[in-house]
């Protein structure tokens, strides 16, 4: 039989793609512990998300897999590269969804939340945005491609369309924020 504890770690240190060693402090541990999050997350909003948004739920899992190879790259991989691709794919389903949408939807401050399927997509936006400012500041000491700023910076951007598309579509009252002041 086969284990998944390989022992290796048990001084505190674990591997990166390359075979080198690091601390399990490092920051680039961080990093990928965030993508491994954020990943997560995208499977529970996929779980979460009604049969009728297949076509939705079937781009999440792409998404996934572009998160795979982005942990890859920034787990210094010679071999894993995010392709371009992959980009322009998360960029016209974005617009999509928003020409989709009612006129002006995007004026409107929104609380966080509704049904909830779009509660975790919410989440995953914010664990996105997360991974994303914590890819930068790893990007401080290590080449990082600019295609996985770019696809970081739009997939938060998808997940807050979708979430607000998902409560469009399960006519879910949002809750708009009003400053009174």
């Amino acid at each position: 039989m086969n284990s998944i504890s390989t022992k290796t770690g048990d001084t505190g240190e674990s591997g990166l793609a390359n075979g080198q060693r690091l601390g399990k402090d490092d920051f680039v541990f961080e990093v990928l512990g965030t993508q491994d999050e954020l990943n997560s997350w995208l499977g529970l909003s996929i779980a979460k998300l009604p049969e009728y948004f297949a076509e939705h739920k079937k781009f999440l899992t792409e998404i996934q897999e572009t998160l795979f190879y982005i942990g890859a790259e920034l787990a210094r991989s010679p071999k894993a590269k995010m392709k371009a691709e992959r980009l322009k794919k998360l960029e016209e389903a974005s617009e999509k969804l928003q020409q989709s949408m009612e006129a002006n939807w995007t004026t409107k401050f929104l609380y966080p939340g509704g049904n909830e399927a779009a509660a975790t997509l919410d989440v995953a936006r914010t664990i996105a945005r997360r991974f994303e400012r914590l890819v930068i500041k790893y990007a401080k000491d290590q080449k990082i491609s600019p295609l996985i700023y770019q696809y970081m910076n739009r997939l938060s951007d998808y997940l807050y369309v979708l979430r607000c598309y998902v409560n469009s579509q399960e006519k879910y009252h949002e809750r708009q924020f009003k400053n009174k002041e």
